[in-house]
């Protein structure tokens, strides 16, 4: 079989060697700090995309300011996740900055489009991603229904299956690997969605699971686990 294509959306991931067994019960208060910036940081996200969709719209082209500043806001909110929410794969608390932190277990880097076609933008981030939209809902739980759970897709497998690691790691002091590269594998098809109905490229989200930390093809090795210790607390 061929390779699969690289998506232009590059993602990276590393588990810390040595996670709390406790600490992943109060990441989400610890990270309040952040919320309280990225409801700032996404108001303006909304009003930059409609900037860019009227330049893409004229020009095919979205000005690589407004690209960068958009990228580092769901780069800044992916960290913030996946410290406090979903894969729980770090302790290290996330950075306040939009720029790439080489050093963070979770990178992520798009590449820059010089194009962008005209006629996508029109229909791309609600006509052709809508089914990429109906995963995403499965996936996340962004897709609940009613109170009752058999109404909607109110937990999602993301969130279902980092608690199975985290109760995993509260019991055992180690972080499932297996299910670290699942889960991994399921929130960069969440990314790549994020990106393509945010205008940010027109490459399409393969429906296609690229499990583990690294994207398929990447050459960078993933960081070399630390000389195993006793647990922490």
């Amino acid at each position: 079989m061929a390779p699969a294509a690289k998506h232009p959306l590059d993602i990276e991931a590393d588990i810390d060697p040595r996670l709390s067994r406790w600490m992943w019960l109060v990441k989400w208060l610890l990270a309040i700090p952040h919320y309280i910036v990225l409801v700032f940081l996404w108001i303006a996200f909304f009003f930059v995309t409609v900037v860019a969709f009227f330049a893409i719209l004229f020009t095919a082209r979205y000005p690589r300011a407004l690209f960068d500043f958009n990228v580092g806001v769901l780069r800044w909110s992916w960290r913030v996740g996946y410290y406090a929410w979903y894969v729980l794969g770090t302790d290290r608390y996330p950075p306040f900055t939009l720029k790439d932190v080489p050093d963070y277990p979770l990178r992520v880097r798009l590449a820059y489009p010089e194009r962008l076609s005209r006629g996508l933008v029109l229909v791309k981030w609600w006509l052709l991603a809508l089914p990429q939209y109906l995963v995403v809902a499965v996936l996340t739980g962004a897709g609940g229904g009613g109170g009752d759970w058999d109404t909607g897709y109110r937990i999602g497998l993301v969130p279902l299956l980092t608690l199975f690691a985290v109760i995993a790691l509260l019991f055992t002091a180690r972080y499932p690997r297996g299910l670290f590269d699942f889960l991994v594998g399921l929130v960069r098809w969440t990314m790549r969605v994020d990106v393509y109905a945010s205008l940010l490229t027109d490459t399409y989200p393969p429906f296609r699971l690229d499990m583990g930390g690294r994207e398929p093809g990447a050459k960078t090795p993933p960081a070399t686990p630390a000389a195993p210790g006793p647990p922490p607390g």
